[in-house]
């Protein structure tokens, strides 16, 4: 509905994934990504200039600096707050009239995200990894590519979840990074392996079955199990959507999964008995990313 009116539109927080779709991408007022995910919203809204759209049920309270110019369809929708349908005219209007996004909003927005950098590489589902599943494949059987981990799941604002960015940026150079869910905005730029980039981004939390997805991809390709693959798994809970998550990577049988940065009130420590001696399911341990690094590459 904006399309040839001069709006620019920029997603906020999973809506990153937005720009790794072709037919979104052929949106030219795709404009880009302001600012990093949910977490930070009532610092980084203030300091847009024009009308927020939120879709989900990631709405924080908002503050007077941007309540009168935040809208809210589908599930989200807070008191107060404007509400729309189908018909976005109104917020079309206000966008209209309000300023633009110019370069010093942009880089003082950007100088807050987690990650502190002005890009991020996304688009990384599996209909698109399949043309390079062969290539990853070709680099673990010639020894480059020694280690994958699966580093993703729901982020939080307590300073212990730094222990995600820790491990991720300790990574070795001989391996690569499957990520997935807002976590994301905690991982740096990982640089190359190969002429690949070492971090992919799959998408939001839902996408760990894109995670799934590739990783049995390349099992096919290796002619081996999933199980044989030098996976490590870092989840990061905070919700119910991490619940799913880990349910379905146990289903799979999927080995020494770390969750954190703490367990979840239903994994009492009878229960994560339980599960460790089945799965090797454990809690991170947030004051030694190192030494939780050093096992996975042990293989455990």
């Amino acid at each position: 509905q904006t399309r040839g009116q001069g709006i620019d539109v920029y997603t906020h927080g999973d809506l990153l994934a937005a720009h790794g779709y072709p037919e979104l991408r052929k949106f030219e007022n795709l404009a880009g990504h302001f600012g990093t995910h949910w977490v930070h919203q009532v610092n980084e809204f203030r300091h847009f200039p024009g009308p927020i759209l939120m879709t989900s049920n990631c709405l924080q309270p908002p503050t007077r600096k941007y309540a009168d110019r935040l809208w809210t369809s589908g599930p989200a929708g807070f008191h107060g707050v404007l509400r729309l349908s189908d018909d976005f005219s109104p917020l079309i209007g206000m966008a209209l009239d309000s300023p633009s996004v110019d370069e010093t909003a942009s880089c003082k927005m950007l100088a807050c995200g987690v990650a502190h950098t002005t890009s991020l590489r996304t688009g990384f589902g599996h209909e698109a990894m399949r043309e390079v599943v062969d290539d990853i494949a070709q680099l673990i059987r010639s020894g480059t590519l020694k280690h994958i981990f699966v580093i993703g799941g729901g982020d939080g604002t307590e300073l212990r979840r730094s222990y995600f960015r820790e491990l991720a940026l300790h990574t070795p150079a001989d391996s690569i990074i499957l990520t997935f869910g807002c976590v994301k905005f905690r991982l740096y730029e990982h640089g190359t392996l190969a002429g690949r980039p070492r971090l992919f981004d799959m998408g939001q939390s839902s996408d760990v079955y894109s995670v799934l997805v590739v990783v049995t991809m390349l099992a096919e390709a290796l002619g081996c199990s999933v199980h044989d693959l030098p996976l490590h798994f870092a989840v990061s809970w905070f919700e119910q959507k991490a619940l799913a998550v880990l349910l379905t990577l146990l289903h799979l049988e999927l080995q020494d999964i770390r969750i954190g940065p703490a367990a979840p009130a239903f994994l009492t420590s009878k229960v994560l008995g339980l599960l460790n001696g089945q799965f090797g399911l454990r809690a991170v341990d947030l004051d030694h990313a190192d030494d939780d690094l050093a096992e996975m590459i042990r293989g455990h």
